[in-house]
């Protein structure tokens, strides 16, 4: 059993998130200052809504630096939805800087005939290299996703999975060492989620 840490900024599926990694057994600590995360081995970032707004709690919470210095050092952290956003530089949908810990953009998902905005529900995630979540050969890993911006990262070998949308496709899974971001609701998920969510677990050191 770890004791893992959930930033708590007023933006996130908190109770789910929580819900999901008890019953897999994880100690979860709300996180709202890192003096309460010293005992934690992994750091989760939730979110859900927009870019703007997430980005001022976070602000007024005074959470950006350690958060910051969290990824930096190494340590296990897991970005989801609107987590992932948060981690680029910037959005179309807001004009506040983001964290910035990673390079790139979040953008408008692109219209597409016969494809609806928000991008919503279920959709089979497409692995593009090894990785910690998903197997290369691996099929039927459907997961639940709720959205209407999408990650442009300036280093597309980051990308570990994608999903299709109409003709496109947009990204799914974003790991770089320690980091892992996923635009879907892995705590949404059902059995897959839960499946993702205990090997992101076993990773951690």
């Amino acid at each position: 059993m770890h004791k893992i840490g959930l930033i708590d900024y007023g933006m996130g599926n908190i109770h789910s998130v929580t819900k999901s990694l008890e019953s897999l057994g994880e100690e979860i600590q709300l996180i709202n200052n890192f003096n309460e995360s010293k005992d934690c081995k992994a750091i989760i970032l939730p979110g859900v809504g927009s870019f703007d707004p997430a980005m001022i709690n976070l602000i007024n919470s005074n959470l950006i630096t350690d958060l910051i210095n969290w990824i930096n050092s190494g340590k296990s952290f897991l970005g989801i939805c609107l987590g992932l956003q948060l981690l680029f530089e910037s959005s179309d949908e807001g004009k506040v800087e983001g964290l910035g810990v990673l390079k790139g953009k979040i953008q408008k998902i692109p219209n597409i005939v016969n494809q609806r905005i928000p991008h919503m529900g279920w959709c089979q995630l497409l692995p593009k290299k090894i990785n910690t979540l998903v197997e290369l050969e691996e099929l039927n890993n459907w997961v639940y996703f709720v959205h209407s911006y999408h990650a442009i990262p300036d280093d597309l070998n980051i990308i570990a999975a994608q999903v299709n949308y109409g003709s496109e496709k947009i990204t799914a899974i974003i790991e770089n060492d320690n980091l892992l971001a996923c635009q879907f609701h892995p705590e949404k998920s059902g059995k897959t989620g839960q499946k993702l969510l205990k090997r992101w677990i076993s990773n951690i050191q």
